[in-house]
């Protein structure tokens, strides 16, 4: 086991070649165990790769097993791009985009995204039309979309905390925020739309675990005294409903506290994290056991905004940095769709 302080934050190189003309020795000295219980995950002979670079503020990756493509968020520039497996190619593939964010493939492999643009959630239909998930709650306009879930039921679980209203950035314009921040959940088969938890400052990044029993939710927020959240919250799921919020994690390490972003579950229960705003040897991916340990770390040289898991054996890591994306095959396997 590593102990986890100055060491880790120390042994990260600012002379890596990220280009791949210059391959990194095995094994990756980037990715590293905090515990031993990570080591089942690590493969000694496969780099971090990255796969582009060009983007502004990366977000939202989501992978399409029937199509083999990575789709993902440039927020800034209003458009999503597209990562083809097969030759590594990467293109445009929607823009305008609503200043998308999170994106998420349903059980039926329709795309969802959330848009800070349009204050909404949809859907892009097989035939290429577009249904509004929500865009409203009790009358007024959502804040800002920003990441999703989908449950096994069929239901679509998202964040408001309303970031794209909050700048002109990342959105159609900077305005107030007409409701509180919060979590709701759209009916599979109705469409109903209900609030489950507003008992957090700023809901980001979110996910189930792989029985669908708990449900994460970042927190990327401060309380009303200014303090910053850093933390990531979980949740007993009850039908439709919340019970029992908690703290999971907090995000301190070797007295530093980074913020929680996009986060997803692999099917042993781990919880992986894109992690940033510190720096060197903390951005990346924080990865957390069932029990709430920090047992992995994936250094990158930017901080991770979001990941997903993909590739047909659904065991390669996606890493939204902030202006490039990374890849990692793990002997992880992503749980749930997208």
């Amino acid at each position: 086991m590593l102990a986890v302080g100055t060491t880790v934050f120390a042994q990260q190189s600012n002379t890596r070649d990220w280009t791949g003309k210059t391959p990194t020795r095995y094994p990756d000295p980037d990715v590293i165990s905090l515990d031993k219980r990570f080591d089942a995950y690590k493969i000694g002979n496969t780099p971090i790769q990255r796969l582009h670079t060009g983007t502004l503020w990366a977000e939202g990756p989501a992978w399409n097993g029937v199509g083999r493509y990575l789709v993902w968020s440039d927020i800034p520039n209003n458009r999503q791009l597209r990562y083809l497996e097969e030759d590594g190619h990467v293109s445009v593939m929607r823009q305008p985009a609503g200043y998308s964010n999170g994106n998420m493939f349903d059980w039926q492999g329709r795309q969802i995204s959330m848009e800070h643009g349009n204050r909404r959630v949809v859907r892009y239909e097989h035939n290429g039309t577009v249904t509004v998930i929500a865009d409203k709650w009790e009358g007024k306009p959502l804040n800002a979309p920003n990441d999703a879930a989908v449950h096994q039921d069929g239901s679509i679980w998202f964040t408001d905390p309303g970031y794209g209203r909050m700048m002109n950035y990342e959105g159609s314009g900077r305005g107030p925020l007409e409701i509180k921040e919060a979590v709701y959940r759209v009916d599979g088969q109705t469409g109903k739309m209900e609030k489950v938890t507003d008992d957090i400052y700023k809901p980001n990044g979110i996910c189930f675990s792989p029985d669908y029993k708990k449900l994460y939710v970042a927190d990327t927020g401060n309380s009303p005294s200014g303090k910053p959240a850093h933390n990531i919250k979980v949740w007993d799921v009850d039908g439709t409903k919340l019970r029992n919020g908690k703290q999971f994690i907090h995000m301190a390490m070797d007295g530093r506290e980074g913020q929680a972003d996009g986060i997803r579950p692999d099917t042993d229960g781990n919880i992986w994290v894109g992690a940033g705003w510190v720096g060197e040897g903390y951005d990346g991916v924080h990865v957390y056991s069932k029990e709430g340990d920090r047992i992995g770390l994936i250094r990158l040289p930017e901080m991770c905004a979001n990941v997903c898991f993909g590739g047909p054996k659904r065991n390669r890591l996606f890493m939204c940095g902030s202006q490039s994306m990374y890849s990692l095959y793990t002997e992880a396997v992503g749980a749930g769709p997208g």
